[in-house]
């Protein structure tokens, strides 16, 4: 009896660290990670831009070498 009844208590003691069940396979997804391409035209945008500031300015400019004559 006392086989049995140790028999009994082994089983009882491994259903009970299955209980839950097996867990679930957590299958991970691969990253992927793209390079944002640029537009072609990305790198001339600044150049042209300091060179339509600096033909604004020259173009303002109040002295000049050349006065205006005033007509009365």
């Amino acid at each position: 009896m006392k086989k049995t009844v140790l028999a009994l208590a082994m089983t009882a003691g491994a259903g009970m660290a299955n209980a839950g069940g097996i867990a679930p396979v957590v299958v991970e997804e691969a990253v992927v990670i793209e390079d944002a391409s640029s537009s072609s035209a990305a790198g001339i945008i600044v150049p042209l831009m300091l060179l339509l500031l600096i033909a604004a300015a020259a173009s303002s400019s109040s002295g000049s070498a050349y006065p205006t004559p005033k007509v009365f």
